[in-house]
């Protein structure tokens, strides 16, 4: 089979390699009919994820028909439309038990697909843990609507549940990429007062006012004076930080007001300072790190009902073959691209 693969750091080629098999009863294998590439899948290319395993199948983000199923798997069967999940989880350890799958004591727990074992830029991928790792899609959705909520999707509804986001808030979100985006998104189902999007890019404010015209976007040249204008106590009362540029860390507890919360969604590529003496006194409470992955079920609920929508967010579409040429587009944010998705096999979907 085609899979798109992490060779060394600056390099990923598309080779041939052998379609996975099941190697433990809780696992399943999906043949892939979608998937996307995600900002991580580049943070692994420019050698920003230490974890990341050269030789593995890069590709976190995917849906797919389920071909196979070890002998104790029971949420899903062959034939079944189904998300995989970003996080591998076992379901039994202290972590899984609490709702924190992200640090799941499993060998491939937490972000193991696409990073630390073959993951799902390919024709199949084997899906540990399938009870926990893949979540069928309901009938009036489709695979377009469900691709993101595996990942980002996943990734935006668990930082605006833990940001304790109220009516009353004034929200600031930093960052208008596709996981900003899909923040926004499901901030926007908590009902703040008001929400303001920063983002550089041109593009991505365009498409933001195109499609989220009730939502306060600024550059950040602008920034000040929007809280300003926005933000009576000196401050948004949430921050989620979902851009991980260079001065966006700052940004987040700069525009903060005194006991505000900040999320930190993004992934970095350098350390990043955390200024204690000249914070001191604001009292914020920062919540950071990767995503608790374990509202699939709910997220593909919301958008069967039509509350949340990612489809927008598609802007290109290629063949597995052609991959190289999304990378390209995708990485160098040519023609608008907000994402890329991939099609599986001629055939599949």
């Amino acid at each position: 089979m085609l899979a798109y693969t992490y060779v060394s750091q600056g390099n990923f080629q598309l080779k041939k390699k052998p379609k996975p098999e099941l190697t433990d009863s809780k696992d399943a294998i999906v043949r892939v009919t979608l998937s996307s590439i995600c900002t991580s899948d580049l943070h692994i290319k420019h050698g920003a994820v230490p974890k990341a395993v050269p030789g593995i199948t890069v590709g976190h983000e995917m849906v797919g028909i389920v071909e196979s199923t070890g002998a104790e798997v029971k949420s899903v069967k062959p034939g079944d439309r189904v998300v995989v999940n970003v996080e591998t989880f076992c379901g039994e350890c202290f972590f899984c038990r609490h709702g924190y799958v992200n640090n799941c004591t499993d060998e491939n727990g937490g972000w193991a697909l696409g990073c630390r074992i073959d993951g799902g830029q390919a024709e199949y991928v084997r899906v540990p843990y399938a009870d926990q790792g893949l979540t069928v899609i309901p009938e009036d959705v489709s695979f377009e609507q469900a691709l993101f909520a595996g990942d980002i999707l996943a990734t935006g509804f668990w930082a605006a549940r833990i940001s304790e986001i109220k009516e009353e808030d004034t929200v600031l979100i930093l960052g208008a990429g596709p996981t900003g985006i899909c923040t926004l998104l499901c901030v926007m189902l908590k009902r703040p007062k008001q929400i303001i999007v920063c983002e550089k890019d041109p593009d991505r404010l365009d498409f933001i006012r195109k499609h989220y015209p009730d939502v306060i976007t600024v550059d950040p040249n602008r920034l000040e004076k929007a809280i300003q204008e926005n933000c009576p106590n000196g401050g948004a009362d949430v921050v989620l930080e979902v851009a991980g540029a260079k001065d966006t860390f700052r940004m987040a507890w700069h525009y903060a007001r005194p006991n505000a919360v900040v999320t930190v969604v993004a992934l970095y590529e350098e350390d990043q300072v955390l200024p204690l003496p000249e914070m001191y006194g604001k009292n914020l409470t920062f919540k950071t790190g990767g995503v608790d992955g374990c509202d699939c079920e709910e997220i593909l609920r919301l958008i069967a009902e039509g509350k949340i929508d990612t489809t927008p967010l598609i802007t290109h579409t290629y063949s597995l073959d052609r991959i190289e040429e999304a990378y390209e587009l995708f990485e160098n944010r040519k023609d608008h691209v907000i994402k890329v998705a991939l099609r599986g096999k001629k055939g599949s979907i």
